[in-house]
């Protein structure tokens, strides 16, 4: 069966503001990720202005590592002959595996400042990041972009913007796979106390994420030129590092057992 995809990307015009899908998209991702703290901060009574500050951290750690991993990782010499132009956000290019550093570093910074186990927190901030890869990626569906490869076939969706070739949904299968390993990183953290387990549900955030990612890449198409006829594109190459990184944090977890590790203590 063959679908056609022509939603306009933009939500509602108010007056010269456009308010388009991802960005609201984006937004209740951070919002979900907020709900999620102010409850894991408020079960290990830990202050609530803390969560503040951890967000202010993710959303500048996002979008910065975001943009900075596309010009770094995948359009390199461009941005060194104009290297003012990674300011140019309203442009587009960012990167997911950008964000991931971004994010995980800025966590870093906070966890200096808080006194709080990094592992700790990494752990927890795997289930919200999950879920916003959800988010993110069904943005991205309605922006028609980071579309598939042709289905030579007769089944597929037809981004009508693009053009009036069948495509595999890419971005709809990852936003619907990030949706589903969000809500087993949940149950894991919750049912089956993955928690106390120092870099276990981060390990398992890294295999399950990019190693989803490495396998959807043979279904996309190249995202830019200097990608095409590589035996793997960029996605696949930058994931393979994480995938190895959460290997050995899943292992060591279980080696090392289950971890009591004090929380700092706040003053009244």
């Amino acid at each position: 069966m063959i679908l056609h995809w022509n939603v306009d990307p933009i939500l509602v015009h108010l007056g010269p503001l456009q308010v388009r899908y991802y960005g609201l998209l984006f937004v209740i991702a951070f919002f979900i990720g907020l709900k999620f703290f102010r409850t894991i901060f408020a079960e290990d009574k830990l202050p609530q202005t803390w969560v503040d500050s951890l967000l202010s951290h993710m959303l500048i750690g996002t979008i910065a590592g975001a943009r900075l991993g596309h010009c770094l990782f995948y359009d390199f010499s461009y941005y060194v002959r104009e290297p003012w132009k990674i300011l140019y956000v309203w442009e587009g290019g960012l990167a997911s595996h950008g964000a991931a550093v971004g994010i995980f570093f800025s966590l870093y910074l906070y966890c200096r400042k808080t006194k709080l186990s990094w592992l700790w927190l990494v752990d927890r901030d795997a289930i919200p990041v999950a879920c916003a890869g959800f988010f993110i990626r069904m943005g991205n569906f309605f922006n028609s972009e980071i579309i598939g490869k042709p289905t030579n076939g007769d089944f597929g969706i037809v981004f009508d913007r693009i053009d009036s070739v069948p495509r595999y949904p890419s971005q709809l299968m990852e936003s619907i796979f990030y949706g589903i390993f969000a809500v087993i990183l949940y149950r894991l953290f919750r049912k089956n106390d993955w928690g106390k387990y120092r870099g276990a549900l981060f390990g398992l955030f890294l295999i399950g994420v990019f190693g989803f990612r490495f396998l959807i890449e043979f279904l996309k198409e190249v995202q830019v030129e200097s990608e095409k006829g590589l035996v793997l594109d960029y996605g696949q190459i930058y994931s393979i590092p994480l995938i190895i990184a959460g290997v050995v944090l899943l292992v060591r977890a279980f080696k090392i057992g289950i971890v009591h590790e004090p929380l700092p203590k706040v003053r009244a």
